[in-house]
């Protein structure tokens, strides 16, 4: 059974070359019943519906019950903005003009905010699909939950006010082991912490500022029995080691990261790696044929299939074709089979849209382009978009910007025209500045000032 096979690698046990698959389907199941993300994610009746048809349609070993990183900040009273075809994004921050830190009266219990919708489909996926497939509670990282909490200048407190980035991550860390109670009691076998701004850090930062905070997570969960999941977005390739260092049962990355050479890392701390089908290029925009082979190829890269998870890099957007998304499903339970079907592949791709790159030098001011995955579903997306639009004020003489999101066609394009591997990506005057990090906001207005004097000969 798919669950079976799943615990197996997540023990670190031998599985005969099969390989579970894990399709991140968080508001993508809406789609599949045609319910909004919104709908979904406030109607437990409608998200048990779409949860059915992901278990029927995709075949999981394993699948989150939600995807949604915004929960936990809701309820501690950060305001939300809810899309049709996403989660829902952070708008307001408790501690955006003085720094705090929550009472601990705040942490979750099982009637908190849209909990009871969760902790409901939760028990009834357990009930129906339990015995075969493992089931994903998804908690926001102490990380990501303390900049939802500080805003964007929590980047800039890493470096002037370590000792209350400290304070914040540990309660967030508390946070954490609270949600992960609830859940492990809902019955579900594996707690994911999804962190999507540790790639945006250093590993240096992480390991000085964050490691306590992440491990005293993956060691809670490891003593109550269950397995654990540190999920990260973005270009993690340099914090695998520091993520490793923090204990989890598994890691699970997206399509800017390398799996060969992060599973090299994994592999010396035995530690099960998930990943990392690209989200638009191959699961939105591709062809079954494209899914395929990209999976295969996936699967073919890595000599050593022990501790290996396929999945999507993260969560799968809104619109993913059905069939594209079973495709992926067949190339992972059905390898020989799927093998036959690619022998004749040639790949689709985006070189008939033309691009014009702007002439950087001729214009009056600094030019910022913000290369995104998806600035309102993607959290370290979101917080590099801030970065530019929190200072916006300070800097509208000097500076112009514009968004770029890596879910249409022709920002795809432009991505690789302008040769970019990594998102979210900062561009300056046509040069890649902040390459998933995300600059503070003195950095950043020094770095514009400078620019713009530079062109004005100041």
């Amino acid at each position: 059974m798919g669950k079976e096979l799943l615990m197996k690698v997540l023990n670190h046990e031998d599985t005969n070359g099969q390989l579970p698959w894990i399709p991140f389907a968080g508001v993508h199941a809406g789609k599949l019943k045609g319910y909004s993300g919104r709908e979904i994610l406030t109607d437990s009746a409608k998200l048990i519906e779409c949860l059915r048809e992901v278990h029927k349609l995709y075949q999981p070993d394993g699948m989150p019950i939600t995807f949604d990183l915004q929960l936990e900040a809701e309820i501690l009273g950060c305001e939300l903005m809810w899309a049709d075809y996403n989660p829902p994004s952070v708008v307001s921050h408790l501690f955006d003009k003085e720094k705090g830190i929550p009472c601990k009266c705040k942490f979750p219990t099982p009637e908190s905010g849209r909990i009871p919708i969760v902790l409901e489909a939760m028990r009834v996926m357990k009930e129906e699909i339990g015995d075969d497939t493992a089931l994903y509670g998804l908690i926001c990282g102490p990380l990501t939950l303390a900049s939802h909490l500080r805003g964007s200048d929590f980047f800039k407190d890493m470096r002037k006010d370590p000792d209350y980035v400290v304070q914040l991550t540990s309660f967030c860390a508390e946070y954490a082991q609270k949600m992960a109670d609830l859940y492990i009691d809902a019955g579900m076998d594996v707690i994911a912490v999804v962190d999507p701004l540790v790639s945006q850090i250093s590993p240096k930062t992480f390991a000085n500022l964050l490691h306590e905070p992440f491990k005293a997570v993956f060691d809670y969960i490891r003593l109550k029995g269950v397995k654990s999941s540190f999920f990260v977005c973005g270009n993690a390739s340099y914090q695998i080691k520091v993520m490793c260092d923090t204990h989890p049962d598994s890691i699970a990355v997206d399509e800017n990261v390398d799996m060969v050479a992060a599973k090299a890392i994994t592999d010396q701390y035995n530690i099960a790696l998930s990943g990392n089908i690209p989200l638009t290029t191959t699961m939105l925009f591709g062809t079954q044929q494209d899914n395929i082979k990209g999976v295969l190829d996936l699967m073919d890269s890595l000599s050593n299939k022990q501790n290996l998870i396929i999945s999507p890099g993260c969560d799968m957007p809104y619109d993913v074709p059905l069939e594209n998304t079973v495709a992926c499903a067949l190339a992972v339970h059905h390898p020989e089979d799927a093998r036959a079907m690619v022998v004749d592949y040639s790949a689709s791709g985006f070189d008939d849209i033309e691009i014009e790159i702007p002439n950087y030098s001729a214009m009056d001011k600094v030019y910022i382009e913000l290369f995104t995955l998806d600035p309102e579903q993607c959290a370290a997306c979101t917080y590099m978009v801030k970065s530019v639009t929190d200072i916006y004020d300070e800097i509208k003489d000097m500076a112009d910007y514009v968004v770029y999101k890596y879910f249409i066609k022709e920002d795809i394009a432009r991505t690789a025209k302008m040769g970019l591997k990594n998102l979210p990506t900062m561009c300056v005057d046509g040069e890649s500045v902040y390459i998933s990090i995300i600059p503070d906001r003195d950095e950043l207005i020094a770095e514009i000032t400078k620019r713009y004097n530079a062109k004005h000969n100041k």
